[in-house]
This record gives C-alpha cells, sequence and structure tokens, in this order.
C-alpha cells in the first residue's frame, strides 16, 4: 500500500488546529520509517500548556519538550521507563505545545522488515501495537526527535488513502497517565486488532 503525496497540504492544516480533531483525522494516516509503514489505528492527544497536566508540556518549556511548542507537524520523541522510545506528532499553534501520541499502527509494508525488529512477536497485528512497539517496529528513536514529518526526510507522514469516518472512530480515557486520566482523549479505530489494551493508571501505594 502506498501514500501519496496528495492532500499533505490538508494534513498540515489540520495539524496546525485544535488537538482533538487532529488527533481524530491521524487515524488511517501513513507513517512510514526504516523501511516500514504503518496505518494509523490508535492515538492519544494532549493538550499541552492548556490545562492538560497528563502533557509533559504541562509545566512549561524545558530541553525535552521544547519541540512541542511548535511549529506544527514535527515529531515529539521521548525515551520512558528506561527502555522504550515513543513518538507525537506535535500539533496547534505555535507555543501552545499540544501532540498527538502514536499508540498503534498496522503494518502495512515493510512487514518483514518490522519481524526482524521485534522476533518475539507471533502475529502480526501485534508488531506495532502499542506505542513502544510502533516505534521499534518503524526503527524510530532519538534521531527522530524535531524531524518534519510532511516531507521528504527518514520519517514520513501521509493522509489516509482512505479516511476514517467518524462512525468508525471509538474513544475513552487515556492509558497510563498520572493526571486527567479520565479524560476521553483516546482515539482508535473501532474493531481493528492492532489496537492496544486499556489499561487504567494505578497510582502506587507507599508503604
Amino acid at each position: 500500500m502506498s501514500y501519496p503525496d496528495v492532500g499533505v497540504a490538508g494534513l498540515a492544516e489540520l495539524l496546525a488546529g485544535p488537538v482533538v480533531p487532529a488527533a481524530r483525522g491521524l487515524l488511517g494516516c501513513g507513517l512510514s520509517a526504516g523501511g516500514v509503514t504503518v496505518r494509523i489505528t490508535e492515538v492519544e492527544a494532549y493538550a499541552g500548556t492548556a490545562g492538560d497536566p497528563a502533557s509533559h508540556a504541562h509545566r512549561g518549556r524545558t530541553p525535552r519538550n521544547a519541540v512541542m511548542f511548535g511549529p506544527a507537524g514535527h515529531a515529539y520523541v521521548y525515551f520512558t521507563y528506561g527502555m522504550h522510545w515513543c513518538v507525537n506528532v506535535v500539533t496547534g499553534p505555535e507555543g501552545e505545545a499540544s501532540a498527538v501520541l502514536l499508540r498503534a499502527g498496522e503494518v502495512v509494508d515493510g512487514v518483514e522488515v518490522a519481524r526482524s525488529r521485534r522476533t518475539a512477536v507471533r502475529r502480526d497485528a501485534d508488531l506495532a501495537r502499542g506505542p513502544a512497539r510502533l516505534c521499534a517496529a518503524l526503527g524510530i528513536d532519538r534521531t527522530a526527535y524535531g524531524r518534519y514529518l510532511l516531507g521528504d526526510g527518514p520519517v514520513r507522514l501521509r493522509p489516509a488513502v482512505q479516511p476514517v469516518p467518524d462512525a468508525a472512530i471509538a474513544a475513552g480515557p487515556r492509558v497510563g497517565v498520572t493526571g486527567a486520566h479520565d479524560v476521553p482523549w483516546r482515539f482508535w479505530v473501532d474493531g481493528e486488532p492492532t489496537v492496544s489494551q486499556y489499561r487504567r493508571h494505578v497510582p502506587r501505594t507507599r508503604r
């Protein structure tokens, strides 16, 4: 499956707007890197400095989150749990620091390459099922930080060949966040087997 450049301008306009419509609009889009392309099937929206305590930018600009402050369409990549990379698409007007976490995708090109990076996976549906797995399948790491995704660089985001209709988009609470975890800003393609399993955050109890 190929993702043509037709409609990239429209995708750029979508990403420059509010984070929730941008998140929904990213479903079905193609993300290519490292010889692999995935069709995005699950995302999470984060509103940055606009009153969202779950966002990495909630307390302001830092060296880690600087790219989140814009412009839109760039990659915000971060390391988590000391072992995993996660990739976000920066959205909104400059200075707003909103972003969309890409949580899962269906590998539609380069399956053998993705399998070589995810050798323990038995089902193709699990190759990019979860934000860390998605980055692993695509070979995305710190070198993708700040990359413009709508150009011809090593990490490329393209419009959906077939946009996901609103009726096929499900919504629910975000995964694994300590603040505002019940905000229903996780969106996914309903019935899609590549969508990750929901786990509600449970605070640790101090002894």
